[in-house]
């Protein structure tokens, strides 16, 4: 069918369905998912295909993924991530992944499981009882912390503010660094432009005071910083540029601590909108615990923990949709996608299809019980750290985090959302609550299961 488009609903006037794709974004995907497999839908001149079948998402990622690029988005994110490991492509991904890689095995993720429960556990201690908490800041500004500690070796708490801000700034203008001419526009004297280099800057600052006081040192404190500016290709013995190390530092710095801390207000509103299942949250900790600080060696009897991250981030996965750019003609369900089209897939669209799931809506933790997260990733279900080889190199990092964060943090405190909280969604870069998320912290009695 190298002439037959998918299907597809009638586009807008101007910019194709880029607008109605904006406007209510996981709500268009969830639409022209119900039409079929692969969907079109055109942003601007650009043609764009939707999959929505796990064997054609498996296809994208890993049995075709050297046809593909990184997306659009990610593209007009270079002037921010520079070269990455979210934005670089071809060998030199390849070549920046395995200087990586080890920062992140089993031994090194224990280290850090101890700077996850101390932050953790020192804010818990900062919380009062009746206390009204802006969680959206709260939970960043943890992430924050243990991101900067774990990975770099400093404490960036009086940064936190700073960099939460610019962060803030960055996700308001994601929009921007869509439209056409992106590139253009933000070399322009306009304010959107004048904020995103602002945003960035106040970025660049944190970062590259944290490199220069390591440089400047010359101690291996066996971080991830120290690995970047001490690690050698292993073909021709060259070692990162200043750059590189600023580019790899930002990218972690910001995916390390973005999605795990959208993760966490997610899975606090559903625990407030669901007594029953943080009831039973409550018991497994208790019993697993008995009132001391969770460690890394409590983990594995952390299971209905795990299984309320899982089915929180199932519902709201931070990485809402996944873009690549073809670069190569490939056929997907038999229509031939031509060199220089978008594809997308959506891990929000897939986790709710009631052809994989039942109740897809609906926060049942329980279904971890009979279901493998390792299994249903390899179904290509189950998406919320991507999967091939561009899959989240930090995965095993912030399933940690997550599951000792909740632990730490949940042992003590339950948190309700107020009742005049808002709730609705912003898929920008990443997938945030729309409206912010105030809640009341109340202190658990110690004989209190729920």
């Amino acid at each position: 069918m190298r002439d037959q488009l998918p299907p597809s609903v009638k586009p807008g006037w101007v910019g194709g369905h880029f607008y109605k794709f904006r406007k209510q974004p996981t709500e268009f995907l969830t639409m022209l998912a119900g039409l079929g497999d692969v969907t079109f839908m055109r942003m601007f001149s650009r043609p764009t295909y939707f999959l929505n079948n796990p064997d054609l998402i498996r296809d994208l990622l890993i049995t075709s993924n050297s046809k593909f690029h990184k997306g659009l988005a990610l593209q007009r994110a270079k002037p921010l991530l520079g070269k990455g490991l979210l934005t670089n492509e071809g060998q030199s991904h390849l070549r920046q992944r395995r200087m990586i890689q080890p920062a992140f095995h089993r031994d090194r993720i224990a280290e850090y499981s101890k700077s996850m429960v101390h932050f953790a556990s020192r804010m818990s201690g900062e919380w009062k009882d009746g206390e009204i908490l802006e969680v959206e800041k709260a939970m960043t500004r943890l992430t924050l912390q243990i991101v900067g500690k774990t990975l770099f070796n400093a404490d960036v708490d009086d940064e936190a503010n700073q960099v939460g801000d610019a962060m803030n700034e960055l996700m308001k203008l994601f929009d921007f660094m869509l439209f056409p001419f992106a590139d253009l526009l933000q070399k322009l004297p306009i304010p959107s432009a004048r904020k995103y280099r602002e945003s960035r800057n106040n970025l660049d600052e944190v970062i590259y005071a944290i490199i220069n006081e390591r440089r400047s040192s010359g101690k291996d404190v066996g971080d991830l910083l120290s690995m970047l500016l001490m690690a050698q290709d292993e073909d021709d013995g060259g070692f990162m540029s200043d750059k590189q190390v600023r580019d790899e530092a930002l990218t972690l710095f910001i995916a390390g601590h973005e999605t795990t801390a959208n993760a966490l207000i997610f899975t606090w509103h559903l625990l407030s909108q669901n007594p029953n299942k943080e009831s039973k949250l409550h018991q497994e900790l208790s019993r697993v615990l008995n009132g001391r600080t969770p460690t890394m060696e409590d983990v594995p009897n952390l299971k209905y923990t795990e299984s309320v991250i899982a089915e929180s981030m199932r519902l709201y996965p931070p990485a809402w949709a996944i873009g690549r750019l073809a670069i190569e003609e490939h056929e997907f369900g038999g229509f031939t996608i031509p060199v220089g089209a978008l594809v997308l897939i959506s891990p929000f669209t897939i986790h709710r299809d009631k052809h994989y799931w039942y109740e897809p809506d609906q926060f049942v933790p329980e279904r971890w019980e009979t279901k493998s997260i390792k299994q249903v990733g390899q179904e290509f279900i189950y998406l919320p750290f991507s999967r091939g080889v561009r899959s989240c190199i930090g995965e095993s990092f912030a399933w940690m985090e997550l599951i000792l964060v909740l632990a730490t943090l949940a042992q003590k405190w339950k948190l309700r959302t107020v009742p005049d909280q808002r709730f609705g969604l912003s898929p920008l870069m990443t997938l945030r609550p729309k409206y912010g998320m105030k809640m009341r912290a109340s202190l658990r009695d110690g004989n209190d299961s729920g």
